[in-house]
């Protein structure tokens, strides 16, 4: 295998592992409704509407990154949204170690920078964007 089959595998592998990790999310959230965060945007002054962005970030993005199209754009708004969570759910946990030792927002970490690495990287050869297109 080539440097640039193994390059697009790695993508591939990456784009699918967050997109259905952060889908799965997303699924429990179309059953479960975002009332919740609907009320902590509320309590910090904010409009209560924002909470529907989290369809976005959780499941159009996650779509985005499994189906390798406008990959960077997902891989950006994953990212967004978890810079939400941080800021909505989890601020008290920022500078936390967890029982195992680990930092406690290692999960929302490894969400936040994977985003960021995917829109850096783009989605590679195994998408139906393909390698060349701008915004994969």
């Amino acid at each position: 295998m080539s440097s640039t089959s193994t390059d697009d595998l790695g993508k591939l592998i990456l784009r699918l592992a967050l997109g259905i990790l952060i889908l799965l999310h997303g699924l429990a959230k179309l059953d479960g409704g975002v009332g919740w965060i609907s009320g902590m945007l509320d309590a910090r002054g904010l409009p209560g509407f924002i909470a529907y962005g989290v369809y976005v970030g959780e499941v159009v993005a996650p779509v985005l990154l499994i189906l390798g199209l406008w990959t960077r754009v997902g891989g950006l708004i994953v990212a967004l949204n978890m810079l939400f969570a941080f800021g909505l759910v989890h601020a008290n946990e920022l500078f936390a170690i967890g029982k195992s030792g680990g930092w406690s927002l290692e999960l929302q970490g490894m969400y936040l920078f994977g985003g960021i690495a995917v829109a850096l990287l783009g989605a590679g050869a195994y998408s139906l964007g393909g390698r060349g297109g701008r915004w994969n």
